[in-house]
């Protein structure tokens, strides 16, 4: 029996085309800046997302850190939200190895930070505070799509109080498949073009400094994310890459992949939508189980009552049942292109077995 993994969409392994184009990628040193592959990823995902330069690094994590402390010097601060992932799940990296002190806001309902709060947290220049340099949004946040009129308002309001912005679009294309679908009226079943996906994917992209996207999750690269910005930003980050240990040799292999996939694998992103909107569907039918309707790939679930008292042993008893999850009284469900409608299936039916045993 194969194993439904919906822990997350980092999961994926690489198709036999990825497959193929890694052992044919064309390779050289890029630390010495002439691999060819790595090159022609760099040049292809700036020039679709309307920047000058772009830079390969092997995680998101690391595209963040670089991007952030590309942005800020010791002493300065970042406005970011508290969920976001560059500051709650990235270990303090900015912190700890830049000196630079996140201001964490709280999110609205909608993922966003309000642009009061925004406009608040910003110190004025007085020794006494730290200086406000940069404003940090995520793209989806937590399986979200922003508002592409909070995205507008957000960053002109920083632009004109003088901050540079960075976005973690680690799911940037997520967000335009999504918004792609809405400005055309469309539901995920019934797919959009790559065209309008990519035309929506650079209007965000187009509101902020510098972009940090993922190869590795949706579009289902096995390595890698990409940082992109202007030259001058590019030539800061590609040094602090080189610091983070993030500067490697021949890895065209792996920008083969990351090439590959924003070729074959963008359109494809509906279909894991309209995946997530299936497996909500069935959640929602079994008492107790609270789901917020998903408007990616991500569905989150909440526990409530009779449901909440076994929560202990469903992550294991849905590990025996061959589908693999992830948390305790609120779980996230992630799908991918290695999920199918008869894996969701399987689910569904593993999740009433628990709660109806």
């Amino acid at each position: 029996m194969n194993t439904v993994d919906l822990r997350s969409d980092t999961v994926t392994r690489p198709t036999a085309g990825m497959r193929e184009a890694m052992a044919a990628a064309p390779l050289g040193d890029d630390v010495f800046g002439d691999d060819p592959s790595v090159n022609a990823l760099q040049d292809k995902i700036a020039a679709l997302l309307g920047f000058e330069a772009a830079l390969f690094v092997p995680t998101g994590t690391q595209s963040n850190l670089c991007g952030v402390l590309a942005h800020c010097q010791r002493g300065d601060e970042y406005i970011v939200g508290q969920l976001a992932h560059c500051y709650r799940w990235e270990a303090g990296g900015v912190a700890v190895f830049g000196s630079v002190q996140p201001q964490p806001l709280a999110h609205q309902a909608d993922g966003s930070l309000a642009l009061t709060d925004i406009e608040e947290a910003i110190k004025p220049d007085d020794p006494h505070f730290a200086r406000t340099r940069l404003l940090a949004l995520e793209n989806t946040i937590g399986g979200k799509l922003l508002p592409m009129a909070y995205v507008e308002q957000a960053t002109s309001l920083a632009k004109s109080r003088g901050l540079a912005r960075h976005l973690d679009g680690a799911r940037l294309f997520n967000a335009s498949v999504a918004q792609a679908l809405a400005g055309e009226g469309k539901l995920a079943q019934q797919g959009v073009s790559r065209d309008s996906i990519v035309k929506e994917a650079r209007r965000i992209a187009q509101c902020f400094d510098s972009v940090s996207v993922c190869f590795s999750k949706g579009l289902g690269a096995p390595v890698g994310s990409a940082l992109c910005g202007s030259r001058d930003f590019i030539a800061r980050a590609r040094r602090l890459r080189k610091m983070a240990g993030g500067a490697m040799r021949q890895a065209g292999m792996l920008a083969a992949a990351a090439s590959y996939a924003l070729d074959h694998h963008v359109e494809r992103l509906a279909q894991d939508h309209l995946l997530a909107q299936q497996l909500a569907q069935g959640l929602a039918t079994i008492e107790g189980l609270q789901v917020e309707p998903p408007q990616t790939n991500m569905v989150f679930v909440d526990l409530a009552g009779a449901a909440r008292a076994k929560a202990a042993g469903l992550v294991q008893h849905l590990a025996e049942q061959g589908v693999q999850a992830t948390g305790l009284y609120r779980l996230r469900f992630a799908t991918h292109l290695d999920v199918d409608a008869a894996g969701i299936e399987r689910s569904v039916a593993a999740v009433r077995r628990h709660f109806q045993a």
